[in-house]
């Protein structure tokens, strides 16, 4: 029989998370039964919607949410081969027993110089975030101007530079000089540290006189607002995180933007990469040309050891990664 470690959420969270809200725990896995595999994580994923799904869909006691990379050690499933990869949503868990439903096989000729850890990143879900943001949500065109907040992250890292791929102007903010270093690495055309500059309003102006034709907003709070007025008009807002109110007790409250949106003629839109899942296959395919190409240039933040989840959790929430974070068993 195989062990295995699981993370629970013991305590709901009440304001930032700390160490007392997670319990690691140890179990016996019984054999395998027909149409089953035993998968083993090699690489999990932390990222901030774990904070907010918690709230929404979890009970104390549950295993935590997340996505993971899995090697399959055994098999009663022809559809998943012992060796090969998926991504699956099994949690914080080192082993699990699945049906095979809900598991997503690793493109077969996945490229051996390209590691798996990309499948929680660049070439998975904030990758396809980023592409259907752009694409689907902004319809973003050459020669215009987009602004991308958190932009050191995961997610704001590759949407500045898919801007780019299209020909666009990209203006992205971050939160420390080491990110705004890694956006001048990127390619952007303007980057500040949104924590030092005397006003916010007065960086975006200067970054973009003539206002901007996209917003990726990841942060939300008082900041996106100060951003929503320099909107040129008929610009387009893709809603993709709230960054800043993840960690609030009571909800945050500002002035109304409704008046600079109906006077600009502003469209604001928020989404979730799954409603465009039939067109997955395609978008993974377009974002592994991209990297092979080193049109992508990818950053992972990583933590290794199964026992360091929460705290990578707790860091993440901090703003200590750079690109994605991940965990490596």
């Amino acid at each position: 029989m195989v062990q295995a470690k699981f993370w629970v959420l013991v305590k709901h969270f009440d304001g930032v998370p700390n160490d007392s809200n997670f319990k690691l725990k140890v179990e016996e896995l019984p054999n395998i039964k027909d149409g089953e595999v035993l998968l083993e994580a090699v690489f999990l994923s932390v990222d901030p919607y774990m904070r907010v799904f918690s709230k929404l869909f979890m009970k104390e006691g549950d295993v935590m949410i997340g996505a993971q990379v899995a090697k399959v050690i055994e098999s009663k499933n022809s559809a998943f081969p012992v060796g090969s990869h998926v991504v699956s949503d099994c949690g914080w868990r080192t082993h699990t027993i699945s049906e095979g439903k809900g598991l997503l096989p690793v493109m077969a000729d996945w490229p051996k110089d390209v590691s798996l850890s990309l499948a929680l990143g660049t070439i998975g879900m904030p990758g396809l975030t980023a592409v259907y943001g752009i694409e689907e949500i902004l319809g973003l065109q050459k020669g215009e101007t987009l602004l991308v907040n958190a932009a050191a992250g995961a997610v704001g890292s590759l949407v500045g530079q898919i801007a780019k791929i299209k020909g666009c102007k990209v203006v992205g903010s971050a939160g420390t000089e080491a990110k705004v270093a890694f956006l001048k690495e990127l390619g952007f055309d303007v980057y500040f540290n949104y924590k030092t500059v005397g006003s916010l309003e007065e960086a975006l102006r200067n970054a973009s006189p003539e206002g901007y034709d996209c917003f990726f907003d990841n942060v939300g709070g008082p900041s996106s607002s100060v951003a929503l007025e320099q909107m040129k008009k008929f610009g387009r807002i893709a809603l993709c995180g709230s960054i800043s109110t993840y960690n609030d007790i009571t909800p945050q409250t500002g002035p109304c933007p409704q008046l600079t949106m109906i006077l600009k003629e502003i469209k604001m839109e928020g989404f979730l990469q799954a409603r465009w899942e039939h067109k997955h296959p395609e978008t993974l395919r377009k974002l592994m040309t991209w990297v092979k190409e080193g049109k992508l240039k990818t950053r992972e933040h990583i933590t290794k050891g199964f026992d360091n989840m929460p705290a990578a959790f707790m860091g993440l929430l901090k703003g200590d990664n750079i690109g994605k974070a991940i965990i490596a068993i």
